[in-house]
């Protein structure tokens, strides 16, 4: 990456910055600190490391949607519920309004907004002349599990961001050529991160290298129901760990539901917010089956990575951006997923090979570190537009 502002020019343009405590406000995901997705775990990262280095820091939020019993919980960071309808359609829209009516009132100096959705409210934004970096997700559009007219106001809001956002963030290559094709605009790449935890204990029950593991939300193009016919098969050999839930539950959750019940080697754990827990899964997995299709940087995928754990994932252009050669690449149908799995919970030594291969890119290409860095720099760049 090039961007402005490296190294002692970025220290020297924050220290001219402090006197003023520059204010950012973070709109669009559902607080801090919160574990619901890539974005939230984003802003537990960031928003600590931006107060450190002398901002003021606002997170808009949901109510209900974080924890104030967190002993991670930063009490520099100043934290701001409104309102909104918890739909599945409605919910980011507008709790994305609410918070960008409240934002354009108290006018922070930046505002960092996630998600093509609230590109409908950038035009606040700017009318208040508040410069936005954007954050703009994958290609939302595109995804199997939202209807025509969801599409249509990723699709809307995607346009609208393009025209309104001053600057914008893609987590991955792929999705940066996307938007120059579609849209015309550029920005800056800045992909999510991943944690090097110490080593943990395995899960009661589970061995090292002894279990196959998935962690995705619950929609077809994750191919989680290719998968639930792989872990059919898969586990009259060794156990298969499922982590996630849809959020609304669904046939999907029906059917694991059943195969949990029906073999004792399949372990469903739901939706799982202790990091500490989920780290371990990782980190003691023979197998991470990682399905997601659409998207850019995929922050499980990442975080898998940095765990060190073997991965066989589903062949995309992002999921081949972002691993590169640390892992195996299969097509999405149910034979190659057990073939491919079964191909490397057999052979500890590339399990080995890919633990290892998959951690050094981790730590060379997604630290939180740089990129809670690239993010400041761009945040700085945009107090002098």
């Amino acid at each position: 990456m090039s961007l402005p502002f490296r190294g002692a020019d970025a220290s020297s343009e924050l220290s001219n910055q402090r006197s003023a405590k520059p204010r950012v406000a973070i709109i669009g995901t559902r607080g801090y600190p919160s574990y619901y997705g890539g974005f939230e775990t984003a802003v537990r990262r960031l928003a600590p490391y931006l107060a450190d280095r002398g901002w003021d820091v606002i997170v808009y939020g949901r109510p209900g949607a974080t924890r104030d019993s967190d002993p991670s919980l930063d009490p520099r960071i100043i934290r701001k519920e409104t309102s909104g309808l918890e739909t599945k359609s409605l919910s980011t829209l507008s709790y994305g309004l609410t918070a960008c009516l409240h934002a354009s009132r108290t006018k922070p100096d930046v505002a960092l907004v996630m998600n093509v959705a609230n590109g409908f409210w950038l035009p606040i934004l700017r009318l208040r002349g508040i410069p936005t970096l954007v954050n703009v997700d994958g290609i939302e559009w595109d995804r199997a599990k939202w209807g025509r007219f969801a599409k249509l106001v990723f699709r809307t809001g995607a346009k609208l961001t393009a025209r309104f956002g001053t600057r914008l963030v893609f987590d991955a290559r792929a999705i940066a050529a996307r938007w120059q094709t579609d849209f015309g605009r550029e920005g800056i790449f800045i992909p999510y991160g991943g944690e090097i935890a110490e080593e943990l204990p395995a899960e009661d029950g589970l061995t090292h290298r002894g279990y196959v593991l998935v962690v995705a939300r619950f929609v077809p193009e994750n191919t989680i129901p290719e998968f639930l016919e792989a872990a059919e098969v898969l586990c009259r050999s060794w156990p298969v760990v499922i982590v996630g839930s849809s959020g609304y539950g669904g046939v999907l959750e029906d059917k694991i539901r059943a195969l949990a019940l029906h073999s004792e080697n399949i372990r469903w754990l739901g939706h799982i917010s202790d990091d500490r827990r989920l780290l371990s899964l990782w980190q003691h997995a023979g197998v991470y089956f990682h399905g997601h299709s659409v998207g850019g940087t995929n922050p499980a995928l990442v975080q898998a990575m940095a765990c060190g754990a073997p991965t066989v994932a589903r062949d995309t252009v992002y999921n081949r951006e972002v691993l590169g050669t640390a892992g195996a690449f299969v097509v999405p149908n149910v034979a190659s997923i057990v073939e491919m799995t079964r191909k490397l919970m057999s052979d500890s030594s590339l399990q080995t090979e890919f633990s290892e291969a998959a951690r050094l890119r981790a730590e060379a290409f997604y630290s939180w570190d740089a990129i809670s860095r690239d993010y400041e720099e761009s945040l700085i760049r945009l107090l002098h537009k």
